[in-house]
């Protein structure tokens, strides 16, 4: 285990028609990975990714396990190369399930049913409409809070929901109140102001209902100690206990993802390279402007996985 080593897993928004197909079609263990995957949800899970014939990759319900499916296939394409283990694990979001999988604290075909109900829950948390998303760009940190404090009234309300790194964050909330942050940023300096495509306004109070619901699943599931340190998004801190990271993942929903505050806590630990478990490379791009000490592997093919690997 490389003590200055982490893997970070992606969430949503990394995920692409035809992802992963290279390992798809040269490697028994993608292979294998993913038909798990289709036994434990009753669906294909392999004509999803590379077909998506019903154009459903892009909901949530399916995005999810679609994901986390793709990222601990190439984290078992990366352990059967002989790939270096690291001491810390970290996921973006949905990317958290991923994380906790790969350090042995949920099973696989647990954790692919539990994001598939996740997802769902999520969807039923707020009505079609009524949430909204937005990436805020070139804004502190702290004005951005406020400003999500002064354009909230009682009944309409906007928080930050990621922050993924400096200058970069993500709001959420009700739909016209998101809409009068993004002026309100705009005209406090933001560079740009956009809305995300997406209607469910994650990791905001608004996402109780799902939380609720997530908290009645997850005591149902057997959790174990991971094996290495895994990262909370909602408190950016390493968990080992089965009990907190179950509290943790309910609090997720309704909580900010603290990616920037988490990736400075491990370099502060010692961590100086990482790799993206996962399909795409957005992790890596929002990495680099963490902490521009850090390097960061992107390993979304096999030849680019057989390079990492070797160094």
């Amino acid at each position: 285990m490389n003590a200055s080593l982490a893997f970070f897993f992606p969430g949503q928004g990394s995920q692409s028609k035809g992802m992963l197909a290279d390992f798809l079609a040269n490697e028994a263990v993608v292979q294998t990975t993913f038909e798990e995957a289709s036994d434990a949800l009753g669906y294909d899970m392999q004509a999803l990714v590379l077909q998506d014939e019903a154009s459903q990759l892009d909901q949530t319900q399916y995005t999810q396990p679609a994901l986390l499916t793709a990222s601990i296939a190439m984290f078992r394409a990366w352990q059967e190369r002989g790939g270096v283990m690291p001491a810390h694990m970290a996921g973006h979001s949905l990317g958290e399930y991923s994380a906790l999988v790969a350090a042995d604290v949920i099973d696989f075909s647990d954790a692919v049913q539990l994001v598939s109900f996740r997802g769902q829950a999520m969807v039923s948390a707020v009505p079609h409409g009524v949430g909204k998303m937005a990436a805020i760009i070139g804004l502190d940190d702290d004005k951005l809070v406020d400003l999500c404090t002064k354009v909230s009234s009682a009944h309409e309300k906007v928080w930050a929901a990621n922050f993924n790194c400096p200058g970069q964050l993500v709001v959420a909330g009700h739909a016209a109140a998101v809409e009068k942050l993004m002026l309100a940023a705009k005209e406090s300096g933001a560079k740009r102001a956009l809305p995300l495509a997406v209607s469910a306004p994650s990791h905001t109070p608004l996402m109780q209902p799902a939380a609720d619901t997530m908290q009645e699943k997850l005591s149902q599931l057997t959790l174990h100690t991971p094996v290495c340190q895994v990262w909370s998004n909602a408190r950016a801190c390493a968990l080992n206990d089965v009990n907190d990271i179950r509290a943790a993942l309910v609090e997720q929903l309704v909580s900010p993802v603290r990616w920037t505050e988490s990736v400075q806590a491990m370099a502060q630990l010692g961590v100086t390279s990482a790799v993206e478990m996962g399909a795409g490379k957005i992790l890596s791009g929002l990495v680099r402007r963490i902490d521009k000490t850090l390097s960061v592997a992107v390993v979304s093919t096999p030849q680019m996985m057989d390079k990492a690997v070797s160094v």
